[in-house]
């Protein structure tokens, strides 16, 4: 999306450029790079641990992944509005003094960030799943690459073919309940570990109209966090996770304006 607001920015620019474009997509690749870098060495550090201490690595990184996804969802909310006008005044700038490296650390700076963080997010689900094949995650990777293009091809076309009011809400109650899916994955393993108590047995049982062991049933477990028989922390976790981010969503902008520097 950021690199779609760029780029259509600089097309209607005219004179010049195909030079800024090319600091542009220099910038777009290094950040690829650094995302990359970063998701190898999570994958490596995991690798290279004990199975009890991978375990609580698992646990952590899932935990985090959340909280990166709520932040994000947050910061949207707050500078949804207005990125695409700083995003613009920042090359404006850097058109004004010729300077198209500024391009190219916007780029860097924008790809590296979400990339780290979509790394985090990768290696957080892929942690919580329950050992899907190499095809399915290569299959999951193409579609959700063909996604993204799709998506910056829209942009490129404005407001005529996409509402991006629609589109923001859409996509962030998704990325809210994948957020709570890691949190309660953590919790299962914190749980496993025996670093958080179970507190009671299970409370219901609704396999029997959606088991979460199933193919779909698995899928809509790793994508909003329902538990066909949870227990006691689990429950408590999930709703304390809902009410904490929806009195987040809710608060004055002054509180949790300042969550996340802009680009």
């Amino acid at each position: 999306m950021v690199i779609g607001i760029l780029s259509a920015w600089l097309t209607h620019q005219g004179a010049g450029v195909g030079r800024a474009k090319a600091y542009l997509w220099s910038g777009v690749g290094a950040g690829l790079v650094v995302a990359v870098l970063l998701g190898w060495a999570l994958v490596t550090l995991g690798d290279t641990l004990p199975e009890e201490t991978q375990q609580a690595y698992q646990a952590t990184v899932v935990l985090v992944a959340a909280a990166l996804i709520v932040q994000m969802v947050i910061w949207m909310r707050r500078h949804g509005r207005t990125l695409k006008r700083e995003l613009e005044t920042s090359l404006s700038e850097a058109a004004a003094q010729s300077s198209w490296w500024g391009v190219f650390v916007l780029a860097l700076i924008a790809v590296a960030r979400e990339g780290s963080e979509t790394a985090i997010f990768l290696y957080g689900t892929l942690s919580a799943g329950s050992g899907s094949g190499l095809l399915a995650l290569i299959g999951a990777a193409a579609v959700g690459f063909a996604l993204a293009l799709a998506t910056y091809g829209l942009l490129q076309l404005g407001g005529r073919v996409l509402s991006w009011r629609v589109f923001f809400r859409v996509t962030e109650v998704m990325l809210l309940f994948l957020a709570a899916a890691l949190l309660m994955t953590g919790i299962g393993i914190l749980i496993d570990l025996e670093l958080l108590p179970a507190l009671t047995g299970k409370l219901w049982d609704t396999s029997w109209l959606l088991s979460d062991g199933g193919t779909v049933g698995g899928m809509v477990s790793a994508l909003t966090g329902y538990r066909a028989r949870p227990v006691g922390i689990e429950v408590i976790a999930f709703v304390g996770y809902w009410v904490v981010v929806l009195w987040l969503l809710s608060t004055p902008r002054s509180i949790t304006a300042t969550a996340r520097p802009t680009a």
